[in-house]
């Protein structure tokens, strides 16, 4: 499992699977020709088939006096339809305690954001009953998130609230928290909106190293070259637009290290200057 040092904060990335896309059904300016003029995503981010390699995974964050899981994906049992309608059945937890954690050692879980494949371990079933996946945890959710999704209609978006969400309320380990809360000294969150109208990012700063953890204001690398290109799930293009362009022009100027929430490996790089735009370094 990839890992990363910033400063005395170690970031570790827990697989759930692999998602390759095609690009006309999920980023629609994405295409083979386009994709071509940066050679620089060959062959880690796009596949033989001019499929876009995309990754589900969680990020394990060690910081001194806390451990931190960010996005918790889509979990066993579920038959979503991201997933065709089939319930996974992976090895996420045995790669999770592979790692050297613990459920019970988490102290705290942050969803970027409360779509399907972002907040799917929060719980897992146990005895035919959703419950928290970490039980010693606050699970902090962004208010206007939570305010947004629950005022939301859809059989499944209801769904994902009931057996994703409301049980974490129920076991009283839930945290409404604004879109600037700090964790701790070395963890804080930023606002990203514009895929959804409460995302947030993650932010790592310790012993004069810089960190960001991307959530879904950007998808794929390619949007690192081409910030005007909008997924088919963002909520708001145009401020999904300004979001990925304000953010890259920060990384890219204090040269964080960028870690891509559904980026495949190597998952994490340096933004530079690529003639008038910007890449991905690993």
């Amino acid at each position: 499992m990839l890992s990363w040092k910033i400063g005395a904060v170690t970031v570790t990335r827990i697989v759930e699977m692999d998602l390759p896309v095609p690009h006309a059904v999920f980023l629609k300016d994405a295409t083979p020709e386009a994709l071509k003029a940066m050679p620089w995503l060959y062959p880690n981010y796009v596949g033989p088939g001019d499929e876009l390699l995309l990754s589900i995974h969680a990020l394990l964050v060690e910081a001194p006096g806390l451990k931190l899981v960010v996005d918790t994906c889509i979990g066993n049992d579920r038959p979503r339809s991201i997933t065709g309608g089939v319930a996974l059945q992976t090895a996420f937890l045995d790669e999770f305690l592979a790692s050297g954690w613990t459920r019970e050692g988490v102290d705290a879980v942050v969803c970027t954001h409360l779509h399907v494949d972002h907040c799917g371990w929060n719980t897992m079933l146990e005895n035919g009953k959703w419950v928290p996946t970490f039980p010693k945890a606050r699970y902090l959710i962004g208010r206007k998130e939570y305010e947004h999704w629950s005022a939301g209609e859809g059989e499944e978006l209801k769904t994902i609230l009931a057996e994703n969400v409301q049980p974490i309320f129920d076991a009283g380990l839930a945290q409404l928290v604004e879109q600037d809360h700090r964790l701790c000294d070395e963890i804080r969150l930023i606002p990203t909106s514009g895929h959804t109208p409460g995302h947030v990012s993650v932010v790592i700063e310790s012993e004069g190293e810089r960190a960001i953890i991307s959530g879904d204001f950007l998808h794929h690398p390619c949007q690192i070259a081409h910030p005007e290109w909008s997924s088919i799930a963002d909520s708001d293009p145009d401020e999904a637009h300004a979001t990925r362009r304000r953010v890259v022009d920060d990384v890219a100027r204090d040269r964080s290290l960028f870690i891509g929430t559904h980026f495949p490996a190597p998952t994490a790089g340096r933004i530079v200057r690529d003639g008038e735009r910007y890449r991905l370094e690993s």
